[in-house]
C-alpha cells in the first residue's frame, strides 16, 4: 500500500480533491468522518462524552448537540482540553487500525486527517506514517469567498477561521505535491491525473505502529 497524507486551509476545496481520488480508485480515510462515526450514540466516544460533560450536550433525539458543546469547550480550555482527550486517542486507534487493514494491498490510501501541517511543524514522532503529503493550496481571499458564499460563514467568521489555522506558507513548505485550486473542476482534472500519478510512484508505505499507550 501507499500512504499519503492530504491536507489544506478550510475553504480550499480539500474534498472535492479527495472525491476525485476516489473516484479513480484510491481509498480515503477520513478524520473528521470517523469523529462523526464515534460520536454517536452507543459509540465509546459519545458514552464518555456524555458521561463527562452531562445530558446538557445532547438533542432530544438523544444525538450530540454540537452547538452546545461548542458552547462548552471554547469557552473553557480546561474543557477544550478534557475533549481532546477523549476523542483523540479512539478516533487516532481507528485511524491506525484502517491503515493496518490495507497493509498487504497495492492500494492508495489519501489520509485527510485536520492539524497535519501542524503536527509536522511541532516536531516529535509522526502520529502516522505517510510517503508523501499533498496540499491542496487557495488563496486565502477565494477561500473566504467560498465559505461565505457555498457554506454561509459571514465575513468575519470567515477571516478569524483562516487566521486561527497554520499559514499557507508553512502548508506549502512541507508539501511534496501541490494543487493550485483556484481553478475550474475541468481544469482541475489534469492536476488530479498529475496528483495520482505521483502517489502511485512513491515508495510503499509502512503501517503506523501502534504506540504501547496515547
Amino acid at each position: 500500500m501507499i500512504v499519503i497524507g492530504l491536507t489544506g486551509g478550510i475553504g480550499s476545496g480539500k474534498s472535492t480533491v479527495s472525491d476525485r481520488f476516489v473516484d479513480r480508485g484510491a481509498i480515503l480515510i477520513d478524520a473528521d468522518q470517523i469523529v462523526k462515526e464515534l460520536q454517536q450514540p452507543g459509540q465509546i466516544v459519545y458514552s464518555e462524552m456524555v458521561k463527562h460533560f452531562g445530558r446538557d450536550i445532547l438533542n432530544e433525539d438523544q444525538t450530540l448537540n454540537r452547538q452546545a458543546i461548542a458552547g462548552v469547550v471554547f469557552s473553557d480550555k480546561d474543557s477544550l482540553r478534557r475533549l481532546n482527550e477523549i476523542v483523540h486517542p479512539p478516533v487516532n486507534k481507528e485511524i491506525r487500525s484502517r491503515i493496518r487493514e490495507q497493509a498487504d494491498s497495492e492500494n492508495l490510501l489519501v489520509l485527510d486527517i485536520p492539524l497535519l501541517v501542524e503536527g509536522i511543524i511541532a516536531g516529535g514522532p509522526p502520529r502516522y506514517v505517510v510517503s508523501g503529503i499533498l496540499v491542496v493550496d487557495t488563496p486565502s481571499e477565494i477561500s473566504i469567498q467560498r465559505l461565505i458564499e457555498h457554506r454561509g460563514f459571514t465575513e468575519e467568521d470567515a477571516r478569524s477561521r483562516i487566521k486561527a489555522q497554520v499559514a499557507r506558507e508553512k502548508r506549502l513548505e512541507v508539501a511534496d505535491f501541490v494543487i493550485d485550486n483556484t481553478v475550474t473542476l475541468d481544469a482541475l482534472e489534469p492536476q488530479i491525473t498529475s496528483a495520482m500519478s505521483w502517489a502511485m510512484n512513491l515508495p510503499e508505505t509502512e503501517p503506523t505502529p501502534e504506540p504501547p499507550e496515547e
